[in-house]
């Protein structure tokens, strides 16, 4: 069984302890701040003075000002290039995909939209109003499909069909999340949204998997 954060962080000694809680303390002053204030109004200094620590120390922690709303989520954007890079003997790459992302359902996982905890709704709302947080969102996803389209292509040797395999699961994995986000934000419960996730997941994979053949056909 995978080991719990919380499991983890009893198992570090008093120094590393002290040290993610610094982190995570700076974290959320900052999101805090930048949703009070805007991200634009708000200085790094003004970060360190609220959390009571220094400059420097910031930006031992988080090296720009955007990951300081960026910096715990953006290993997510390579999720689904994980999977495939892990994924069992004998399964596909949508497979892969499929798998790894209702494990993450059935763990109410935050990175697939299923937390209604208000501070990670916050962190959301921030992102989507800021436009440089849009931008770097943008390019980070970007980046995590171009190391799916790159893993795919080493495999298949086909640079052409990996990119548009690589986009085509993105695509499908994005929608879902976002539509778990339009709903929880309407004021579904994740365990309302995740009742009926593995089947709208698995119809959304079974489209990539059939190549859309026979989709939208105008009659």
């Amino acid at each position: 069984m995978a080991e719990t954060a919380e499991a983890a962080e009893a198992a570090m000694g008093l120094r590393e302890r002290k040290k993610l809680q610094a982190g995570r303390r700076i974290y959320r002053t900052a999101v805090e701040l930048f949703a009070e204030r805007g991200f634009d109004n708000v200085s790094v200094q003004e970060i360190a003075d609220a959390a009571e620590v220094s400059k420097m120390t910031v930006f031992n922690y988080f090296r720009t000002k955007e990951d300081l709303v960026f910096g715990p989520m953006e290993e997510h954007f390579e999720d689904a290039a994980n999977a495939v890079r892990d994924r069992r003997p004998g399964e596909s790459a949508v497979d892969a995909v499929l798998r790894g992302y209702l494990e993450m359902v059935e763990n109410r996982d935050p990175a697939v939209g299923l937390n209604a905890e208000p501070f990670a709704r916050q962190v959301r709302r921030l992102v989507m109003e800021t436009p440089v947080l849009m931008e770097r969102a943008f390019l980070a996803a970007q980046k995590g499909t171009r190391s799916l389209a790159a893993l795919l292509a080493a495999e298949t040797g086909d640079a052409v069909l990996a990119t548009v395999a690589a986009a085509t699961l993105s695509a499908a994995r994005n929608a879902l999340v976002e539509e778990h986000h339009r709903r929880i934000e309407a004021g579904e419960s994740p365990d309302d949204v995740a009742a009926d996730a593995a089947e709208r997941a698995r119809q959304a994979f079974g489209l990539v998997e059939n190549g859309l053949k026979g989709y939208a056909v105008r009659r």
